[in-house]
């Protein structure tokens, strides 16, 4: 911004400023959205020969079965039950999701006060929240970077059911057939 009147920061000042929290939760925002929908889409699809789904073949898999109270060593919720299990069952989920809500809402204010920032010192007036949040510059922030995380999760969904990679356990045996679902 100093192109545009504004002054030079130090590192302490630009790590609290809107660039940095925009630029920061920005992507941090589309790898919890990324991350979540990967586990709850892999609890329902299938795709044949994917080292990274489900063998669609078989009924029921370890994942599936219902958590033994009194096997040895389990977690504290799996021993006490009642909600605290049906939460800690779906747990994962939920702080994907949550940590997606947080760093979009951080993303959200940091953009804004760096538009705003930026508005300020073109003489152009700020936008509130409420209108900041139909901005066009913020959803391009937001989409570029969701685009690019589902392509990379369907790249890799895509890819391990024909290619391979010794001793990377995201790939099944090297001389496996592409229609192997385990690896």
């Amino acid at each position: 911004m100093q192109d545009e009147g504004g002054q030079q920061v130090e590192l302490g000042q630009y790590l609290t400023s809107g660039h940095f929290l925009q630029s920061t939760f920005e992507n941090w925002e589309s790898e919890f959205l990324q991350m979540a929908l990967f586990v709850v889409l892999t609890m329902f699809l299938y795709q044949k020969g994917s080292s990274e789904s489900k063998d669609p073949e078989k009924e029921e898999e370890e994942v599936d079965q219902e958590p033994d109270p009194n096997k040895k060593d389990a977690p504290w919720p799996v021993q006490k039950g009642g909600l605290v299990l049906a939460v800690y069952k779906n747990s994962l989920c939920y702080v994907l999701f949550i940590l997606f809500i947080a760093s979009f809402v951080v993303h959200l204010a940091g953009s804004l006060k760096d538009y705003n920032e930026e508005q300020l010192l073109k003489g152009q007036p700020t936008e509130t929240y409420m209108q900041y949040i139909a901005n066009s510059r913020f959803w391009f922030e937001s989409f570029q970077n969701w685009q690019s995380e589902f392509l990379s999760v369907f790249a890799i969904v895509v890819l391990s059911i024909f290619l391979r990679q010794k001793g990377s356990p995201q790939s099944k045996p090297v001389d496996a057939p592409h229609s192997q679902t385990e690896g």
